[in-house]
């Protein structure tokens, strides 16, 4: 991505400020120029002329909005004061258009009101309020001063009215903006939370009970507990690869800086790139590591296996970890099932032992079960835990799937 060179960006910050300036000072003679310039011409005219000399001064209203409301102000007082020599008739015609003026300051005075703080507004709002009144008292007789003081209130009334909203608007957006961050970042905390969770707790219960039972069996039974002091490095080693992971995911703002930091970092120290993400192909292994920890797993598919979306794959993957975990810290049983069904519509994963049950679920006992529903909540699906009428205890989820491309319609390539 280029960017803007200091230097470069400097001079045109320079040139912006010399520019803003240079069109307020050409403003402070435009006044003189349309009563001066065109003296018979009527007091609208000269209203229009200000209301577009305006325009000079929008550099100055983004860098002091009260300096440009007060040049304003006096620019418009100008025009009206400085009215046609001509007749009584004509010059009191004349100042009912210059009147017209003013709505430059309230064109300044919404900016202001929109933009600037609460005390700010205030007192652009008075200023203005008290320099028109003055002056169309002053200037106004008759019947003409009731008309102009009620257009001139309406008038910064309204542009008041438009600022208010505006800043309303513009403070709305800036809450809504704050919400959709705080919402993404506990989306994500909530999302890290799970994973640490089923990847960290399975395996440090594989490793509890493989360290209980090496104790046990060292002295008597030394291959044992060289088997289980095996298994316990694995799963160290695979439990440590995916916290690598999960950190190396946190810390890399996309996929492409992603690849690129794995493979400086593999062509610089040597390391392995790092292993993708589990899945339901890995449920084997899963059940091996299982097995290890005295708890045998039956893992049955059916329906017609295919690859499935990436998140799918992975909370059916976590939620079948997460099951196994519960079975072996609190089933108490030797053996659990796991069946995988690849349905048209959606898969549905089971996972039943024949263990003694629980006595409930929730917050209180754990984050397990709460982070499984919260896995399947976000997929659109459905999970049901809980204890069998006949024994032992069963989770089911349901995940939907995406529905297949119809045969003989072109896919786009993008």
């Amino acid at each position: 991505m280029y960017t803007t060179p200091p230097m470069m960006r400097t001079k045109a910050m320079a040139q912006a400020k010399a520019m803003a300036w240079a069109g307020g000072v050409l403003y402070l003679f435009v006044p003189g120029l349309l009563v001066g310039g065109a003296p018979r011409a009527s007091g609208t005219v000269h209203a229009i002329g200000s209301l577009l000399a305006v325009s000079l001064l929008v550099g100055v209203l983004r860098r002091m909005p009260l300096l440009a409301l007060a040049m304003t102000l006096c620019g418009s007082t100008a025009v009206v004061v400085g009215a046609p020599s001509s007749g009584h008739e004509s010059l009191s015609a004349s100042y009912q258009g210059q009147f017209l003026s003013y709505m430059a300051v309230d064109l300044v005075l919404g900016f202001i009101v929109a933009t600037c703080a609460r005390r700010a507004s205030l007192l652009a709002a008075a200023a203005s309020f008290t320099v028109q009144l003055l002056v169309i008292g002053g200037f106004a007789h008759g019947d003409n001063l009731t008309v102009n003081v009620v257009i001139s209130l309406l008038a910064m009334a309204a542009s008041c009215t438009v600022g208010l909203l505006s800043r309303e608007r513009r403070e709305h957006a800036v809450v809504l903006r704050s919400q959709e961050v705080a919402e993404a970042v506990t989306a994500e905390r909530l999302r890290i939370a799970r994973e640490l969770h089923d990847m960290v707790a399975h395996s440090i219960g594989i490793i509890a009970i493989q360290a209980g039972a090496g104790s046990r069996v060292i002295r008597t039974q030394p291959e044992a507990a060289r088997e289980a002091l095996r298994a316990i490095e694995a799963t160290s080693r695979e439990t440590l690869s995916g916290l690598r992971r999960t950190l190396v995911a946190l810390r890399q703002a996309d996929l492409d800086e992603a690849a690129s930091g794995a493979s400086g970092a593999s062509g610089a120290s040597g390391q392995a790139p790092l292993a993708p993400s589990p899945g339901l192909a890995d449920i084997e292994r899963l059940a091996a590591a299982t097995s290890d920890a005295g708890v045998r797993v039956d893992v049955r598919r059916s329906g017609e296996q295919r690859p499935l979306p990436a998140e799918i794959d992975l909370s059916a993957y976590r939620i079948v970890q997460e099951s196994l975990t519960n079975v072996v810290r609190h089933a108490g049983t030797g053996r659990c099932r796991v069946a995988i069904d690849y349905g048209d519509e959606e898969l549905s994963v089971e996972i039943v032992d024949e263990g003694r049950g629980a006595t409930g679920n929730g917050p209180a006992h754990g984050f397990g079960i709460v982070g499984m529903r919260e896995r399947a909540s976000l997929l659109h699906g459905h999970l049901s835990a809980g204890p069998r009428p006949e024994g032992g205890f069963r989770v089911t989820a349901r995940l939907p799937l995406p529905l297949p491309a119809p045969v003989g319609v072109p896919v786009d390539a993008r």
